[in-house]
């Protein structure tokens, strides 16, 4: 249970850590509400690193705890930290692009990471039950 409850904190660190920067960005341009559609704006590379993450951690939190809480196997815990990872390498990617609108590898592994360990977790919860 404490590789779970680690990765799940190291979500919670993230999901406000960018909502944070979000906050901050929004404060030093003046931007109250919204944000440019432009995909090289900062402002607008935030709220999207902070929206995606928005979207995942919850789901992955939840099948942190409920596998972690059943002794899973050790694949299970690499899978869990790799998840972590993966979500970390999205958001870095997003941030560090110079624009959205093309690839960048940081955001491409951390997507694919994303898939393959959420599915991984999701057939480890049905093995669990």
């Amino acid at each position: 249970m404490h590789v779970a409850i680690v990765c799940t904190a190291l979500l919670g660190l993230l999901l406000f850590g960018l909502g944070l920067a979000v906050s901050n960005t929004r404060n030093r341009t003046s931007t109250i509400a919204g944000s440019s559609q432009d995909p090289a704006d900062f402002l607008y590379k935030m709220v999207r690193a902070h929206g995606n993450t928005a979207e995942y951690a919850p789901m992955f939190a939840v099948l942190f705890l409920l596998v972690g809480e059943r002794n899973p196997a050790t694949w299970v815990l690499w899978t869990m930290g790799l998840a972590t990872a993966c979500r970390y390498l999205i958001a870095i990617g997003m941030i560090v692009s110079p624009t959205l609108a093309k690839p960048h590898p940081l955001r491409f592994a951390g997507a694919l990471g994303t898939y393959v360990t959420g599915i991984a977790l999701s057939i480890a919860a049905f093995t669990a039950a």
